[in-house]
């Protein structure tokens, strides 16, 4: 990025890079209380009010009805778009018992032998689309 580089611009182009969601301070902005939410979690005591009525426990969070429904749904795709960052809403994944194995292979459309495989040979190939945009 040059010193005559727009911003906003330069930002923009994140949002083009297919199946990746980048963490910027918007969306840091954006998904503030939801990733509090998820930290919440760590404690033992907010796990358990949190798996005996999770309705109840969403609403002392001033999250959006969008962001709830996601985190209803373990929508984890959306939730990331919604801001979540992905090692705060792994205490959501943690406390329903899955590993981050299982749930980032939901997350990849992918069954959990399939993307293991996957990883374990080294991940996505750097071939095939790279612009969303200018569909490459």
């Amino acid at each position: 990025m040059t010193g005559t580089t727009d911003i906003h611009a330069y930002l923009a182009e994140f949002d083009d890079i297919p199946g990746t969601r980048v963490f910027t301070a918007k969306r840091a902005r954006q998904g503030y209380h939801l990733n509090q939410f998820a930290m919440s979690l760590m404690k033992a005591e907010n796990r358990e009010r949190w798996k005996a009525d999770e309705r109840a426990y969403l609403k002392e969070w001033p999250l959006s009805d969008e962001q709830k429904q996601a985190v209803l749904d373990r929508d984890y795709n959306r939730l990331l778009d919604l801001g979540g960052n992905i090692y705060f809403l792994a205490k959501v994944f943690s406390t329903d018992g899955f590993s981050f194995l299982q749930a980032v292979s939901t997350m990849s459309g992918m069954s959990l032998e399939d993307y293991s495989a996957m990883m374990i040979a080294g991940g996505r190939s750097p071939e095939g689309l790279r612009s969303i945009r200018e569909k490459r």
